[in-house]
C-alpha cells in the first residue's frame, strides 16, 4: 500500500507522479496542497480522480514556496526529505504547466 498520486492532461498522458509510502506524512502534505483532503484514505488515496483548475494549482504552488521558503535553511535535513520535497515540487509544477496550457489538469489519488 502507499500513495501513488498521478497528473494527467486531457489527452490521457500522464504528466506528473509522486509516489509515498503509507505512513510517510509528506504524502499528507501534498494532498493539503492540492486542497484534495477529501482523497486522502489513510494508507493510499481513495482511487478517486479531481480535476483541479489552473487557479487551484497556482494556490498550490504558492503554498509550497511559503512553506518551503520559512523553513530554517541551516536545519539538517535528510536525503529522505529532500527526495520529497523535490518530488512535490515537481509534481505540481508538471500540473501547472499542463494546466496553464489546458485550464486544468486531472489528478488520480490511488
Amino acid at each position: 500500500m502507499g500513495h501513488d498520486i498521478s497528473g494527467y492532461n486531457k489527452a490521457g498522458e500522464e504528466i506528473a507522479y509522486a509516489r509515498f509510502s503509507m505512513w510517510n506524512n509528506n504524502a499528507i502534505l501534498l494532498y493539503r496542497l492540492l486542497d484534495a483532503n477529501q482523497y486522502y484514505a489513510g494508507v493510499s488515496g481513495s482511487g478517486k480522480i479531481a480535476t483541479l483548475s489552473k487557479g487551484k494549482i497556482e494556490v498550490a504552488m504558492s503554498a509550497y514556496w511559503r512553506i518551503f521558503n520559512k523553513s530554517d535553511s541551516s536545519a539538517p535535513k535528510s536525503d529522505f526529505v529532500i527526495w520529497d520535497q523535490k518530488q512535490i515540487l515537481d509534481f505540481i509544477q508538471n500540473c501547472l504547466a499542463t494546466a496553464q496550457k489546458e485550464g486544468s489538469v486531472r489528478v488520480y489519488f490511488g
